[in-house]
């Protein structure tokens, strides 16, 4: 059966896939590069930013001797940013606490630093209901590595199968899909509801005993 739900933060939880295009893109626009809006939809959503930058140095030409200046402004606009716009939501401060009371363990799991993902839950005060919290700086691989998926199981001590993992884009899904747990992708925070969550459980508890096909 089902014990834990591992959520993503940004665009899951949290409305701030806009801030971290936004952050980005006013450090690099300090040395006249940028990241096109399609590019950000195809390619860099979701990734860290070191590893935004790498593909910047290696498709754009951007200086590898920024990259530490570069990281450190993003934060720090993010970090402005968070504080200007990251709000309590009811419907997922909701969903936790109901998560929560049926006894299932909660965790994010999140390719933003330790500090972003610490400041966002605590103002979106849903860091009360969470059991886990891990960044890009507990892992070796960011996703799409589904290293950081595999270490929150494993620090539950369960099996993947007991696991759902609710994510939204397309490096995120390649990682919870490939630590074998069962995936509700979601299209947006609007999504991140209890009553989908609860839907996405009860298939997965069909599929663990064998009365459905996985369609994760």
């Amino acid at each position: 059966m089902i014990r834990a739900v591992i959520f993503d933060m940004d665009g899951v939880l949290i409305d701030a896939k806009e801030w971290h295009y936004d952050a980005l893109n006013q450090s690099l626009a300090l040395f006249g590069y940028a990241i096109s809006r399609r590019d950000h939809e195809t390619t860099y959503d979701g990734l860290p930013t070191k590893k935004k930058l790498e593909m910047l140095t290696e498709h754009q030409g951007l200086p590898r001797r920024l990259h530490h200046f570069l990281n450190e402004m993003k934060q720090q606009y993010t970090m402005d940013l968070v504080h200007q716009r990251c709000k309590p939501s009811f419907t997922h401060e909701y969903a936790l606490a109901e998560l929560k009371r049926l006894g299932f363990r909660l965790a994010v799991a999140s390719n933003s630093i330790r500090q972003t993902v610490e400041v966002m839950m605590d103002r979106a005060h849903l860091a009360r209901h969470l059991d886990l919290l891990l960044s890009n700086q507990d892992v070796k691989e960011p996703k799409p590595s589904p290293e950081i998926y595999t270490a929150a199981i494993r620090h539950f001590g369960l099996k993947p199968s007991n696991c759902v993992i609710v994510e939204d884009n397309e490096n995120g899904i390649r990682a919870a899909r490939a630590s074998g747990a069962h995936v509700l992708v979601v299209r947006d925070v609007h999504d991140v509801t209890l009553e989908n969550i609860l839907g996405k459980v009860r298939e997965a508890n069909l599929v663990n005993t064998g009365n459905k096909r996985s369609v994760a």
